[in-house]
């Protein structure tokens, strides 16, 4: 049963039932987008071994990169914090920001006026046509959860992030929060 509608800005946390699948496994998702077309989120907790100089060189910034989901990965992505630097911007909600001018946002970068707390870059998305996220919770693929960091989960840790939004959950979940990320290993 699904107790919160999912919508713009809220997180989707992977229920400990999804195992084996390498991009949701112990994700959370900052859902960009929700309509009656489909949904767009980006996974925030997948760090890759890439900075942003690696990809374009021309930045002069360590920032990561992460696996924003398994839609496009040859594509960036990028959320942020500061829509009064970065125009064309879109907002998600909660202060934070979807997109906008990648050259002026390249510019701020390397001018020092954009920090690794404003922004967070992604390779690829996840994505969901028309109900399909909808079956998926009735499924108990995922537990939708209000972002409660608001704007500031741009700059949220993520080493333990799914655990602690299990643990928000309480309950039975509260096991699995501690059980191996590979249960073959318990």
């Amino acid at each position: 049963m699904i107790s919160v509608k999912p919508k713009k800005g809220n997180l989707l946390v992977a229920e400990p039932s999804i195992i084996g699948d390498l991009s949701f496994n112990r994700s959370v998702v900052l859902l960009a987008d929700h309509n009656t077309e489909g949904s767009v989120g980006f996974i925030l907790n997948k760090p890759l071994q890439y900075t942003i100089h690696d990809l374009i060189p021309e930045i002069n910034a360590n920032f990561k990169i992460y696996n924003g989901g398994p839609v496009e990965q040859d594509n960036l992505y990028f959320i942020h914090n500061i829509p009064e630097l970065i125009p064309n911007s879109i907002e998600i909600s909660n202060g934070i920001y979807w997109g906008g001018d990648f050259e002026h946002t390249k510019n701020l970068i390397n001018e020092g006026k954009i920090k690794r707390t404003n922004i967070r870059f992604f390779l690829g998305y996840t994505g969901w046509e028309s109900h399909q996220l909808e079956d998926e919770l009735e499924e108990n693929s995922w537990i939708v959860s209000k972002n409660s960091y608001q704007n500031k989960i741009i700059g949220k840790s993520t080493t333990h992030f799914w655990k602690e939004k299990i643990m928000e959950q309480g309950g039975d979940y509260l096991i699995w929060s501690n059980a191996p990320e590979n249960p073959i290993l318990n």
